[in-house]
C-alpha cells in the first residue's frame, strides 16, 4: 500500500485491487498485519486523495469494523478485476 501510494503522488493513474485476504487491510485493527501500524496512515492518505479500492466482492467480511474509516470501495468481480488487469499497463503485485 506505501508503494503504491507514492506512486499515486507522483501524479500517475494506480488501482487498487484487494482480493481474498488483502481485503483485512480494511480492517478497523491491522495492528497484527505486517506494517500494521502504518496501514491507517496510508489509508487515509488515499482516502484524502480519493483513490477507491476496488474489493473482491466474495472477499468481503461480514465483520461491522471492516471498513469502518469509510473508504470508496467498489466490490468487483473475480472476471472485473481480469478486466482490469487486461487494461492495464504496469502492475505491482503483493
Amino acid at each position: 500500500m506505501r508503494i503504491g501510494l507514492g506512486i499515486v503522488a507522483g501524479e500517475n493513474d494506480v488501482t487498487f485491487v484487494l482480493l481474498g485476504a488483502g481485503v483485512h487491510l480494511l480492517d478497523e485493527d491491522t495492528d497484527d498485519l505486517v506494517d500494521g501500524d502504518d496501514i491507517a496512515k496510508f489509508r487515509a492518505n488515499l482516502k484524502a486523495l480519493g483513490v477507491p479500492f476496488h474489493v473482491e466482492k466474495d472477499a468481503v467480511p461480514s465483520d461491522p469494523t471492516w471498513n469502518a474509516d469509510g473508504h470508496s470501495v467498489m466490490p468487483v468481480t473475480r472476471a472485473e478485476i481480469a478486466g482490469l488487469v487486461q487494461r492495464g499497463r504496469r502492475f505491482l503485485v503483493f
